[in-house]
């Protein structure tokens, strides 16, 4: 049996157990709390990078020609 045969098992059994209004506002919940999982590991994930990337290199130029002695 693969994924996608035990996913079905457990629709059909869903169905038989809650009926399909029921089964139908529960996979809407679903839906919706796995978008807003999503959504916080995207933020997550981009400020993560933000704290281990290091400076943009318009910032280091900048730095690097503040930090030269003029001639």
């Amino acid at each position: 049996m693969g994924f996608g045969t035990e996913l079905l098992l457990v629709l059909l059994l869903g169905f038989l157990i809650l009926g399909p209004k029921q089964m139908h506002s529960l996979l809407g919940r679903v839906a919706r709390l796995k978008t807003e999982f999503d959504k916080a590991t995207r933020n997550f994930k981009s400020h993560l990078t933000l704290e281990l990337d290091p400076a943009p290199p318009e910032l280091n130029s900048t730095q690097d020609s503040a930090k030269r002695i003029p001639s």
